[in-house]
């Protein structure tokens, strides 16, 4: 048991190449379609159907962005909470860190990409737009001009780069430290991994919001919420519950961690439960802050996607899917212990998210010009085999579970 690897086949990856082939087809299909359309974006601006094809690669990026660093989050938090439960699924999480490199680099690019290539002065921040600081110019934006001191294009690229170097140190230290625990054993390297996690639980409380605010929020450059940090968090943080849950059943399902029980589905189960109520929570307040006061500026977020023949059916939809669903899926004790029923759930929440990111990003950078078609699902299923073909990688590297950590039999045991 302790040595239960992990073996990527060639079987395994010729189903990834066939899932990034079915992307690419998909992708290639979609800018047909949307090709043949020309209307005017949000801002004004003829629209190409370049600014589709750049908006739902900053989507896919910044979801699976969160996914990959949700996944060391959460094995973080075992660590900081002294957690015995997690002890045998906790490599599982841990490869998640893997993609952090590669989307520091996606993220880097598509920044420059998708803001300075695209025909028509399309921007995914309308904040770049030159002409919004040139006083008593015809463009001249008093709000956005009193932001540049935080928007600007150094200090925005600073923030994204600081980011990832963060991220990925601290993940690669955790990461060495477990490694060096099963060749070493005691508690030496856990006590390190402990102090690790906690200083990258700080470091993420922070960058988790801020990087939602320079990602996401300012696409809508005019409208601000002091709760939008928390909500990105939280859908991502629902997001990686079920990437993690999913792929634990999956791997249990192909003879791997046989020693998984009930125990620890119901935990699993309890997290997406309690975290898809969190989002509700944050989601509501949110809205109902905003629809209470009544302030133009504020309201104009919600009514461009509740209004619109194009995003208020996903708008009702995606409060359905995320928290209606899950929390009457997922009420009772034996819904949370079946893995048909996680499974379900997951499946639905990982769509759910994808679409509540959706909802935050394609209004403001392509306004009714968006939808969901083979593009979006193409470049979906583009990011999901890439981010899989590097998380099957990394679970290969080292044994599936940590044999030497210190309450593995408690892990072993778990039983509530």
């Amino acid at each position: 048991m302790s040595e239960d690897k992990f073996i990527f086949t060639a079987e395994s990856k010729k189903k990834i190449f066939i899932m990034l082939g079915l992307g690419i087809v998909l992708t290639i299909l979609g800018i047909i379609t949307v090709g043949g359309h020309a209307h005017e974006d949000g801002n004004g601006h003829a629209f190409h159907w370049l600014h589709r094809l750049y908006a739902n690669l900053w989507l896919n990026n910044v979801f699976v962005t969160g996914i990959a660093v949700i996944g060391v989050f959460f094995l973080a938090i075992q660590y900081a909470a002294m957690a015995g439960w997690s002890a045998y699924i906790k490599r599982i999480p841990e490869a998640f860190g893997y993609w952090l490199p590669i989307a520091g680099v996606l993220t880097l690019v598509l920044f420059f990409i998708t803001n300075f290539t695209a025909p028509h002065h399309f921007h995914i921040f309308h904040w770049l737009d030159s002409s919004l600081y040139e006083v008593g110019g015809d463009n001249y934006d008093y709000i956005i001009a009193n932001k540049q001191g935080y928007l600007n294009v150094p200090f925005f690229l600073f923030r994204m780069i600081a980011y990832f170097v963060l991220w990925s140190l601290m993940f690669f230290l955790i990461r060495k430290y477990s490694i060096r625990e099963d060749e070493l054993g005691g508690t030496e390297q856990w006590s390190k991994m402990r102090i690790s996690s906690t200083v990258f639980i700080i470091i993420f409380a922070i960058t988790s919001s801020t990087s939602a605010w320079d990602w996401v929020l300012s696409i809508d450059t005019h409208w601000f919420s002091t709760m939008f940090g928390w909500y990105m968090f939280s859908s991502w943080f629902v997001a990686g519950l079920s990437v993690i849950t999913l792929t634990i059943i999956i791997l249990y399902e192909n003879g791997y961690l046989q020693n998984l029980n009930s125990s620890h589905l119901h935990d699993l189960g309890k997290f997406i439960f309690a975290f898809s109520v969190f989002w509700a929570y944050i989601w509501f307040s949110q809205f109902m802050l905003i629809y209470y006061a009544n302030i133009p500026e504020e309201t104009y977020y919600f009514l461009e996607r509740m209004k619109s023949d194009v995003y208020a059916p996903l708008f009702y939809a995606n409060i359905f899917i995320n928290f209606v669903f899950p929390f009457l899926f997922l009420m009772t004790r034996d819904a949370k212990r079946h893995t048909i029923f996680l499974k379900i759930v997951c499946v639905a929440l990982i769509f759910g998210h994808w679409l509540d990111f959706f909802l935050m990003i394609m209004p403001g950078t392509i306004s009714e010009n968006g939808g969901i078609g083979f593009m979006e699902i193409g470049l979906f299923l583009v990011f999901a085999s890439g981010f899989l073909f590097v998380l099957l990688q990394s679970l290969a590297k080292a044994p599936l579970v940590a044999k030497n950590h210190p309450m593995l039999q408690e892990s072993l045991h778990h039983h509530i």
